[in-house]
């Protein structure tokens, strides 16, 4: 165990974050996560300027809330990596150091099974691998306004995306022109107000693990309207009611899992979103993405084999991209 611990945390600092002499690390993390943060401090140690811990109370999903009104927290740090047990990639204090040409780490490290997030496998994907993987996709999604996504399960979710960007997260800093998150990805911040149709949820449920059942979630006009009454429904009704925020509701990103490491089992966050196979649709939060909304929280669901079309042009089908591609095998 440690020394997979050991293996993600070198990863990390050396392969992504690339902390250089010069860098004044910001380590974010909570008592719940120290064994992690002392191993990325171990790493990083005698390869940048300084390293600092900053250990914050876990307040759960509403952790983000310190980030939104603590804005400056990052000023005096030229790297920073989000080591909590939720992501703060969407947050103010995220976005600002964005903006300002620090490096960011999106590092959520929720897990579900017990296991250290530093211990899975998924972290050794390819990362050259899949930079070229999002460059065929995002071509597309660049050139596009409309994007239609089906499944065999019954999703038929037609989103849009004027004026807005698509990017990817893979880990890796310098690929993300600063900033990324652990999760391998692309993404796309969706117009908040476009999003209709039947999502079928049967894969996971974000933070809160596996979908027991293919659940039916309906949306309109950019908002979650309907939760079908499962076991899973039931749980997810409950979750997103504790955020208090009317503004959970609203799809504000769509995701395309590239990571072919990755399994999604609902044993952790980031590895189901990252799944090669699936997509995901993002709930509040999107403002770090390049959209407009704010809330008390962002998360996502996730969906197995969809065929996804870009202005009616197929992109890809029952999860395999469809266009020239390396050999993700």
């Amino acid at each position: 165990m440690a020394q997979k611990m050991e293996r993600g945390a070198k990863i990390i600092i050396r392969e992504w974050v690339r902390i250089k002499p010069w860098d004044r690390l910001l380590i974010v993390t909570s008592k719940e996560h120290l064994n992690e943060a002392r191993e990325l401090r171990k790493q990083a140690f005698g390869h940048a300027y300084s390293v600092n811990t900053l250990i914050v109370e876990n307040k759960g999903r509403h952790v983000g809330v310190f980030f939104d009104e603590n804005e400056d927290i990052f000023d005096p740090y030229t790297a920073i990596i989000a080591a909590t047990e939720y992501s703060l990639v969407t947050t103010k204090a995220a976005k600002k150091a964005i903006q300002k040409k620090k490096k960011f780490l999106s590092l959520p490290l929720s897990t579900n099974d017990g296991r250290s997030m530093l211990e899975y496998d998924f972290l050794m994907m390819d990362t050259k691998k899949s930079r070229l993987m999002a460059k065929v996709i995002m071509k597309y999604l660049k050139n596009s306004s409309k994007i239609r996504v089906t499944t065999a399960a019954g999703t038929d979710l037609q989103m849009e995306k004027r004026g807005r960007k698509p990017g990817f997260f893979n880990g890796v800093l310098k690929d993300g022109k600063g900033y990324s998150s652990a999760s391998i990805e692309v993404y796309v911040p969706i117009e908040e107000t476009k999003t209709e149709g039947i999502m079928v949820l049967d894969g996971s449920l974000g933070y809160i693990g596996r979908a027991k059942e293919p659940t039916r979630i309906e949306f309109r006009k950019g908002r979650i309207v309907e939760i079908e009454n499962t076991p899973t429904g039931i749980r997810l009704k409950e979750y997103m009611e504790g955020y208090r925020d009317s503004r959970i509701y609203i799809g504000g990103e769509l995701g395309i899992g590239l990571n072919s490491y990755s399994k999604c089992l609902g044993n952790c966050y980031i590895e189901d979103e990252s799944a090669y196979g699936t997509f995901h649709i993002g709930v509040g939060r999107n403002i770090a993405l390049g959209g407009v909304q704010n809330a008390k929280g962002h998360f996502d669901l996730v969906c197995m084999d969809p065929d996804i079309y870009t202005d009616n042009r197929m992109i890809m089908q029952e999860g395999k991209i469809i266009l020239p591609e390396p050999n993700v095998y």
